[in-house]
């Protein structure tokens, strides 16, 4: 496994646009989801352990923050001939078992994750209501093997400000996770 930090795209971009496939095989656009607050994506995966130590307190998240006006979708872009965990099918059992509130889509060209420059799992971008880049980077502090306890409290922070109006940190942590797996060639 390698660790890979978020690239930290420059703050004020649009989020690009975007069409996938979610779980049940429909297509989702980004024009598609509604959150007057904001717009938070998420890349995801299945098999890596640094979204797996998370996956329980994001799903709670979403939960909490979702009637609050914010939209929240999570995208596979792993190469599945090379990581078949990460296919569609048990992109749907997680999302089933997880108790997913949220879209989960998958992203088999790598388009997406290209374009919003996600580097690995989990990588985040929180969007304002203009859909314009206010954060990326990590949910917290918590890793396998860390001592910190999984709370979500940067990625909170981050959220809570954009629904208060109030200005969000200019300092963020990168995340650190898996690398996207990328298509060879």
């Amino acid at each position: 496994m390698s660790l890979t930090p978020s690239n930290m795209p420059e703050l004020g971009l649009p989020a690009p646009e975007f069409t996938l496939p979610d779980t049940g095989g429909k297509n989702v656009a980004l024009g598609d989801l509604e959150g007057d607050a904001g717009l938070l994506v998420a890349f995801w995966s299945n098999h890596c352990p640094y979204v797996r130590h998370i996956n329980a307190a994001f799903a709670s998240f979403a939960v909490e923050y979702q009637p609050k006006g914010l939209a929240i979708v999570a995208i596979s872009a792993n190469d599945v001939t090379t990581h078949p965990e990460d296919s569609p099918d048990n992109m749907r059992r997680i999302a089933e078992q997880s108790g997913f509130v949220f879209p989960y889509l998958y992203d088999e060209k790598q388009d997406v994750a290209r374009a919003y420059d996600a580097a690995c799992t989990p990588d985040f971008f929180l969007y304002n209501a203009d859909r314009r880049l206010v954060y990326r980077g990590r949910f917290d502090a918590a890793t396998p093997g860390n001592d910190n306890t999984v709370t979500g409290d940067e990625l909170r922070a981050a959220v809570d400000a954009l629904l208060e109006g109030r200005p969000i940190a200019r300092e963020q942590n990168p995340s650190i996770g898996c690398n996207i797996k990328w298509r060879a060639g």
